[in-house]
């Protein structure tokens, strides 16, 4: 049995942040409902092409089939199509979510509460009803009413500031800030759910998905505090150590991670490129001197690296006991050996596309095992919801799909 089997979620999110954690509630065995609108569904849906939030929906092709990107985020849900702007859509959603234990969703603040589903009004409701919403800065403060996306988010948090070279801008990371700051949501999510189960009681979780950026460089902001430096871009290297850099090898964008913590390390390191001497060179002979000396370390050991193959040269250096790796592209990673040992992909069989590999979670737990569907086609769902949850007839979903209020 999986931890959360017997939970319902009502999932209003869209993009990437709201519903990849409602996909790991999935994965822990939630019955997840995304609440999508057919006349403007969730942007990964249409693909990529399809970022274009402020055109007219209709110039845009939709297509009822979930993209790879979708299937990615949205695996084991069910999909139901309700138009919101309808009083129809809003009445049934407001049902839906009351039948849920927990209600998600990643809009602006306010946009629930003024279609009647924000926490104030499903409470009157469903006292111990747990709702979560992701917004961009909060409910609450000055620059609550902005939107922003991962870039936005990085940049306000803090975390661009840190991420560059010395001698240039602050650069945004990859999308992953999406992806933690979802993890970070599912995990107070289920932390409610628990809470909830010890006290009976429900509640509102605000999630800024700033703040959310700021509590990943906590020794940045401390740093600060005690003495006064803002801390600024380094590159690939490392305040203390030195060599810490990624260092070119042969072929096409191939590089290697080598990081060396120790005097001791540093030999093994000498002695495996064929310059034993480099050891007690004055230059490099203390972890003070490397670091002092990081720049011609670095082009000394790059010149090395440069004409050896990265995977012959990762395997030699593993075996000498240092601290390296590959830095993998994606076709490595869809080839690493110890992924596929892990089972990190899961095979699953989607409409249209047939047989696709996903990256799964990265955990294991040993009572259960998660079994991953495919993402739902557009309303798949729809008579699951209104037949069996709401009890609608046939005739009233006719007469529902007439009005354009679902599929």
């Amino acid at each position: 049995m999986l931890p959360l089997e017997g939970i319902r979620v009502a999932d209003f999110t869209w993009v990437w942040a709201g519903p990849y954690a409602a996909m790991v509630l999935a994965t822990f065995g939630a019955e997840v409902i995304k609440v999508e609108g057919h006349k403007r569904p969730d942007m990964i849906r249409r693909g990529i092409t399809g970022w274009r939030m402020r055109d007219d929906p209709t110039a845009i092709e939709v297509t009822v089939v979930p993209s790879t990107g979708f299937h990615a985020l949205n695996m084991s849900k069910k999909s139901v199509t309700l138009d919101l702007v309808t009083p129809e859509g809003r009445e049934l959603a407001r049902r839906l979510a009351v039948m849920s234990d927990v209600v998600m969703d990643n809009m602006r603040p306010g946009a629930m509460a003024a279609l009647g589903l924000g926490y104030e009004d499903l409470r009157k409701l469903r006292p111990d009803i747990i709702v979560l919403s992701s917004s961009s800065h909060g409910q609450k403060g000055p620059c609550s009413r902005y939107e922003g996306f991962a870039t936005i988010h990085q940049s306000i948090g803090g975390q661009s500031y840190l991420i560059g070279y010395p001698d240039d801008g602050p650069s945004p990371g990859p999308n992953d800030t999406d992806i933690m700051n979802a993890t970070t949501t599912a995990f107070i999510i289920m932390a409610a759910i628990y809470h909830r189960e010890q006290t009976g009681e429900g509640q509102f979780i605000d999630f800024s998905q700033c703040e959310g950026v700021t509590s990943l460089i906590g020794e940045a902001i401390l740093g600060y505090q005690m003495n006064g430096v803002i801390p600024e871009r380094m590159g690939n290297a490392h305040p203390k150590y030195a060599p810490h850099n990624l260092y070119r090898c042969w072929g096409v964008d191939r590089w290697i991670a080598i990081e060396v913590h120790s005097d001791g390390e540093f030999a093994v390191l000498a002695r495996a490129m064929g310059k034993p001497e480099l050891a007690s060179d004055p230059r490099f002979a203390t972890v003070e001197a490397r670091k002092k000396n990081e720049a011609e370390l670095d082009r000394i050991i790059e010149g090395w690296t440069r004409w050896r193959s990265l995977e012959r040269l990762e395997d030699e250096l593993r075996q000498a006991g240092l601290r390296v790796a590959m830095c993998q592209d994606y076709r490595d990673l869809y080839a690493d050996p110890h992924l596929r040992a892990r089972g990190a992909f899961v095979a699953i069989d989607a409409p249209v596309m047939g047989k696709l590999e996903l990256v799964g979670v990265p955990w294991k737990m040993s009572d259960c095992k998660p079994v991953f569907k495919p993402a739902p086609i557009l309303g798949e769902h729809n008579d699951y919801v209104l037949k069996e949850l709401l009890g609608l007839s046939q005739a009233e979903i006719e007469e529902l799909r007439k009005k354009e209020v679902i599929l």
